[in-house]
C-alpha cells in the first residue's frame, strides 16, 4: 500500500521518532519545565534522534555490514535496543549528571526556569519557615514524606511535620497531631532553609 501509512513509513517514523521521544520525556522528568508539546517539539524529537545515531554510526556501519545480522543475531538485536532504547535513556541522565559539575554551572545557562524547581528537585531534607504575606510563619520539616510541587503546576508545600517557632525564629517542638500542611503559592511571601 503506497501512501502515508506505508510500512516503510511507518518504520521510518518509528526509528527516528522513538529514541528522541525517550530521551526528551526522560530530560522532562529530571528537569521541571512547562509541558512539552510534541506536535510543536516534534523536529526537536528527531534532531536528538538523529544525534544519537551520529554518535554510534560506528556502531550502527559496523552490525549492517559482513552479514553481522545473519551471523550474530542475538547481538544485533541487543545492539539496535542499546541505540534506540538504553541510549536514549541514558543520554538525559549522562547530561544532568554533567551540569551538576561546579565547573560547567558556571559557565552553562541554569535548565531550571525556577529557584523553586531548582532548590526542591536536589531532594534534601531541610528545616523550613515559611513565611506568609498575612505576617504568619509556619515552622516545618522538609523531608522524604514531605512534597513541592514543579512546572508547569502552580507552587504549593507540604511540609510533613509542623512544629512551633518562637519569635527568634527557632524551633521550638512539633505541634502534636500533626499530619503537616499543605501551604499554597499565593499565601507564601518567602521560605528560609535550614540543614
Amino acid at each position: 500500500m503506497e501512501g502515508i501509512l506505508s510500512i516503510d513509513k511507518i518504520w521510518l517514523f518509528i526509528i527516528f521518532f522513538i529514541p528522541g521521544f525517550i530521551s526528551v520525556k526522560i530530560w522532562n522528568q529530571l528537569i521541571p519545565g512547562e509541558k512539552l508539546d510534541f506536535s510543536k517539539s516534534f523536529f526537536e524529537v528527531i534532531a536528538y534522534s538523529a544525534l544519537n545515531y551520529a554518535f554510534f554510526s560506528w556502531l550502527i556501519f559496523l552490525i549492517h555490514t559482513n552479514e553481522f545480522p545473519h551471523y550474530y543475531p542475538s547481538l544485533y538485536w541487543i545492539c539496535v535496543v542499546f541505540i534506540m532504547f538504553f541510549m536514549p535513556i541514558a543520554w538525559p541522565l549522562i547530561f544532568y549528571k554533567f551540569y551538576q559539575f561546579r565547573l560547567i554551572k558556571k559557565y552553562f545557562v541554569s535548565p531550571y526556569q525556577k529557584p523553586w524547581d531548582y532548590i526542591f528537585s536536589k531532594r534534601e531534607s531541610y528545616w523550613i519557615i515559611v513565611h506568609l504575606k498575612d505576617g504568619s510563619d509556619f515552622g516545618g520539616r522538609y523531608d522524604v514524606n514531605s512534597f513541592a510541587s514543579s512546572a508547569p503546576s502552580e507552587e504549593q508545600i507540604y511540609l510533613e511535620k509542623v512544629w512551633e517557632i518562637d519569635a527568634d525564629g527557632i524551633f521550638v517542638k512539633p505541634i502534636e497531631n500533626s499530619q503537616g500542611v499543605i501551604i499554597m503559592r499565593e499565601e507564601i511571601s518567602s521560605i528560609e532553609f535550614f540543614k
